[in-house]
């Protein structure tokens, strides 16, 4: 069962599919850093915690149902032309949330939001951090089918494919964390992330209906536009220090 140790083939396929499975998660990452912005940093993190516990749950577990995964690709009807599965149900809806939840958290941040009274507080607290994890779980769904039906036929071993999602998953866990701090840190980065979101349920909407787009296209748009807002991050950074030096010579 162990042999897979001692073959260099093995362990490249294991350095390929680890690789693969983080690119296929920036998604998930995205959408947990932005979800639980509204949270208590407390509350965020046991948030992001469950969130990506369920990601590695339903992960590991589709690998061990890999014949009723792969069935999730067999036809159910056909409409417009096109054979519908079970799979691409699953991504349409998935997309089609992803798009509203992107849109409505565009909208509340556009128009701004009533502050809850105080009495409201701790029941709103509770019902957020609720909602909050069922829509984590819900598009860790999504995309735990999309990223291991992606990686089936990648690796021989099953173990591989574990040993992938399971670091993978740990280093989405590291990354979700400064990710979210740097989003509430830099408002405008959230909107930027929204707007990726929305590209996001987009592709999936369009794949659920055998449109498919080149993820490359995707995450090298989201690259080069994250490169952007950080160049205008750090130029902002440096003109405030500049008037606060100014301001300091003034005196």
């Amino acid at each position: 069962m162990l042999d897979w140790i001692t073959s260099p083939e093995a362990w490249a396929a294991l350095v390929t599919l680890t690789a693969m499975e983080i690119v296929l998660g920036i998604d998930n990452v995205v959408f947990i850093s932005l979800v639980v912005q509204r949270l208590p940093p407390a509350e965020a993190l046991r948030a992001r915690q469950i969130g990506l516990s369920a990601a590695l749950l339903l992960r590991i577990g589709l690998l061990f149902a890999l014949s009723w995964l792969i069935g999730l690709r067999e036809s159910l009807f056909t409409a417009f032309g096109h054979d519908f599965s079970w799979r691409d149900i699953i991504l349409i809806g998935g997309g089609a949330f992803l798009i509203a939840k992107a849109t409505s958290e565009m909208h509340g941040a556009l128009e701004g939001e009533d502050e809850p009274s105080e009495e409201d507080i701790a029941g709103a607290a509770k019902r957020a951090f609720a909602s909050i994890v069922v829509q984590v779980i819900l598009l860790d769904l999504v995309f735990s089918v999309d990223s291991i039906l992606t990686a089936i036929g990648m690796a021989e071993h099953l173990a591989i494919m574990v040993l992938a999602v399971i670091i993978a998953v740990g280093i989405m866990f590291v990354a979700s964390g400064p990710l979210s701090a740097f989003i509430a840190t830099h408002p405008t980065t959230k909107m930027l992330a929204l707007a990726f979101l929305v590209l996001i349920g987009v592709t999936l909407v369009a794949d659920g209906f055998g449109a498919h787009i080149s993820k490359g296209y995707i995450y090298a748009a989201m690259a080069f536009s994250v490169m952007v807002e950080v160049l205008n991050v750090a130029a902002a950074g440096r003109r405030k220090r500049r008037i606060v030096v100014h301001r300091g010579g003034e005196q």
